[in-house]
């Protein structure tokens, strides 16, 4: 599973993260990237996903490459336009998500909880749940 976006500093890096939380890792797998990878993850994300008890502060923006796309089945495109790219034999799907860059904290926590809720429905919808402990 590969999520991108523009500067790979928000909603994707939402994305993958909570992709990594809520999927068992035996049945897929998630990186994020960017056509134009930024420096860092907006503070704005860190903050947020902090409320929910994630840390992406160690997260580090990365360039989306068919090398690093390699091996995934699925795209996941968020907002990225005219920019998102075209990987040959992936399943592609748009999220068409607002950029939280710059958007105060409570638009920022709705953004959030919208790339969960989908993230949740395609880990459902696919059969890549944690098994029940």
């Amino acid at each position: 599973m590969t999520f991108a976006c523009i500067h790979n500093a928000g909603r994707s890096q939402m994305a993958a993260a909570f992709f990594k939380h809520l999927a068992d890792p035996n049945k897929a797998e998630a990186i994020s990237a960017g056509t134009q990878p930024g420096d860092h993850v907006h503070p704005e994300v860190l903050q947020t996903m902090r409320e929910v008890g994630i840390d992406l502060s160690k997260a580090t923006p990365q360039k989306l490459t068919a090398e690093l796309a390699a091996g995934a089945r699925h795209l996941v495109t968020m907002g990225c336009g005219e920019e998102c790219p075209f990987l040959p034999g992936l399943e592609i799907q748009d999220w068409p998500l607002e950029d939280p860059k710059g958007k105060s904290v409570e638009r920022v926590r709705e953004i959030r909880d919208e790339v969960r809720r989908r993230v949740e429905e395609m880990i459902d919808t696919n059969g890549w749940a944690r098994p029940a402990s």
